[in-house]
């Protein structure tokens, strides 16, 4: 450290307004200029220039500089854009984690009111199966029964179980024909 800056130190260290006056007057537009290119906003640099110095002067009866002025002005203003653009990334990242979570609640919501408005639409549809066939439907797609235990439960043959199955999966497949690609979609979105 060179012996005008150990002065300058030695009069901060004591308190001398006049002294830290001159070294702000001397350094603070400079420090604003270099953090301005770090921060890219010229009202965030002058923000962290003056923390800087506040910062000096809270501390100035026990501050250690062990190279110049200068360069402990500059480095803690450094610090501090580095400090404030790592801030800001971790806001911006929280931010978009938090409109990813929203955007992903709002599809999911959305998924389910499609979802709940196409098994009404597809119940409906069942329902409207003459008795004998909606009753195979059912037991074969909804309780997994075979064919062959359909027909001892209902006491009808398998290939009536069979063309009921048909006629069931046919009229279906008309009624629900416009509902297909949506139906073929959530499906996929829930793999």
């Amino acid at each position: 450290m060179e012996l005008q800056d150990r002065h300058i130190l030695e009069a901060l260290r004591q308190g001398d307004e006049q002294v830290f006056e001159k070294i702000f007057r001397t350094y603070y537009q400079r420090l604003c200029n270099y953090a301005n290119t770090i921060l890219n906003s010229m009202d965030e640099a002058e923000e962290m220039v003056q923390g800087a110095f506040i910062a000096v002067w809270e501390r100035h009866d026990t501050l250690e500089v062990h190279t110049s002025i200068k360069s402990y002005l500059y480095r803690a203003v450094h610090n501090s854009c580095l400090n404030r653009v790592k801030h800001l990334k971790v806001r911006q990242k929280h931010e978009e984690d938090v409109k990813y979570q929203a955007d992903a609640t709002q599809s999911d919501a959305s998924n389910e009111m499609v979802e709940r408005e196409l098994d009404a639409i597809m119940a409906n549809a069942i329902d409207a199966l003459p008795t004998q066939c909606r009753q195979v439907f059912r037991l074969s797609r909804f309780e997994n029964l075979t064919y062959a235990e359909i027909a001892q439960q209902l006491g009808i043959s398998v290939k009536t179980v069979e063309n009921h199955m048909v006629k069931a999966l046919r009229v279906l497949r008309e009624k629900l024909k416009d509902y297909l690609p949506v139906i073929i979609w959530l499906l996929l979105m829930k793999n």
